[in-house]
């Protein structure tokens, strides 16, 4: 009987080592929170991929006092280690800026806690708090490699790519900026060319013509191999139809009308994707985008100027093409489909371009809508994540393209004004600090109690 319990013994402490090794070698994460606080999301993931190179993160910061709870450094090694999981080569150290001023005043540190992120030579400084999106935005911006200016067209009405009108790009900007992209504004009215040193040139609708000079410069812009983004709010190319016959597109005058929009509490005139072409600005690309006012577009392919032309992505399956342009003022037109005129769904309005120009290969995206990557419109479903998708494309970073990390949707917490909502939050909070533990605690106790006296 005794050698019977000591052999269990024995093989339960070796059942435990084994389980200690397996959880050593192995791991398995699974997240239950709104914001996947454990675990990284697809698009961080991608990006570790695409990073061949060692990263190496110093962190200065004071030491931890337990005593007064400044557990920093241990938040960064919990949150650090999630990246650590997808990515070995992650090196994380520790420097006391206190105990070590010189190497702190070498790497230029402002504050307490501050982040230096070093990659291929490159390095970045970041300060908390910091969170996943931002952290990921950051080795984005380490790990590209077109280092070269987004340049766009301006002075002639065109959504902004800085401004801050609801119909401006601006915030579209500033998730290009974050990840890493450079602007520039040339103007083609002084300058003799459009610059060929720029990544790319964006055209984002303008609303008067540009003058013969202009056009003829991005003519000989795309003519010398440069790559173009093209945004078009309707069928008029103001003063850029050579433009557009040098590329062979076509821009429908009607706009699609989406009947499923009243799902989504929207007007029949905004179209949701139903299917994205095989290319890959959409591969793999899942999401549901929305296009407030879409115009079709096509382009034919040229054998002579060696052209292939891509679909990008289809929209109002359940809809139609509306013939004729939508009148000033009807905006609560109630759109019907004329069987004789208008075109069933779903309609195409986006087409990638694409040649071999030189040694190098050219790239061009038409797309017959603008109001998509608006200030107004582009936090709505995958709009951002499809448009940084282009942009990457046509800037050459392929390895880029992925579904970008969401921001923390419960990062703060509001707690009300008045005292009874006061009262209600302090009981929720310290119920799961203290008060149920506590229950737990003398649970457990009484049953214990009760079960020795039994």
């Amino acid at each position: 009987m005794l050698a019977q319990n000591w052999f269990f013994v024995l093989m339960f402490l070796l059942l435990i080592i084994l389980l200690g090794y397996l959880a050593s070698q192995y791991h398995v994460a699974k997240d239950i929170t709104q914001a996947n606080r454990n675990i990284l999301t697809p698009g961080s993931v991608n990006i570790l991929k695409t990073m061949k190179d060692p990263v190496n993160i110093t962190v200065y910061a004071t030491n931890d006092d337990a005593n007064h709870g400044d557990t920093f450094r241990k938040g960064m090694i919990d949150f650090m280690a999630r990246y650590q999981r997808e990515k070995k080569d992650i090196h994380l150290k520790f420097i006391n800026p206190s105990a070590e001023p010189k190497l702190a005043q070498e790497a230029n540190i402002k504050e307490d806690g501050e982040v230096v992120v070093e990659y291929n030579k490159r390095t970045e400084h970041i300060s908390p708090p910091i969170a996943e999106q931002e952290m990921t935005n950051l080795l984005v911006r380490l790990a590209r490699t077109n280092q070269q200016a987004v340049m766009f067209l301006d002075g002639h009405g065109e959504r902004h790519l800085q401004g801050v009108k609801n119909n401006d790009l601006g915030e579209f900007g500033k998730q290009l900026e974050a990840k890493g992209f450079k602007f520039a504004n040339p103007d083609l009215t002084i300058a003799q060319a459009v610059p060929a040193n720029g990544a790319m040139l964006v055209i984002a609708s303008p609303q008067v013509d540009l003058s013969e000079v202009e056009a003829k410069k991005i003519k000989a812009y795309l003519e010398s191999g440069g790559n173009v983004l093209w945004l078009l709010d309707d069928d008029n190319f103001h003063g850029l139809k050579i433009v557009a016959d040098y590329l062979g597109l076509t821009v429908s005058p009607g706009i699609a009308v989406d009947m499923t929009a009243a799902q989504y509490g929207a007007d029949a005139k905004v179209a949701f994707a139903s299917a994205y072409g095989d290319h890959a600005i959409t591969r793999n690309f899942q999401l549901r985008t929305l296009f407030p006012e879409a115009h079709e577009v096509d382009a034919k392919a040229s054998y002579e100027l060696g052209w292939k032309v891509a679909r990008l992505v289809d929209v109002a399956p359940n809809g139609w093409l509306e013939s004729d342009k939508i009148v000033n003022g009807g905006k609560n037109q109630k759109a019907v489909f004329d069987e004789k005129k208008d075109k069933r769904g779903p309609i195409n309005i986006g087409v990638a371009l694409e040649r071999i120009y030189g040694k190098k290969g050219q790239r061009v995206v038409v797309m017959g809508n603008g109001n998509f990557l608006s200030n107004t419109f582009i936090t709505n479903g995958g709009n951002l994540d499809f448009g940084v998708n282009i942009v990457n494309w046509l800037a050459g970073d392929d390895r880029l393209i992925t579904i970008q990390p969401m921001p923390l949707k419960d990062i703060n917490v509001t707690i009300p004004s008045d005292d009874k909502n006061r009262l209600i939050a302090w009981s929720v909070f310290h119920g799961f600090q203290y008060f149920i533990p506590l229950a737990f605690f003398i649970a457990g106790f009484w049953l214990w109690w009760k079960r020795r006296k039994a």
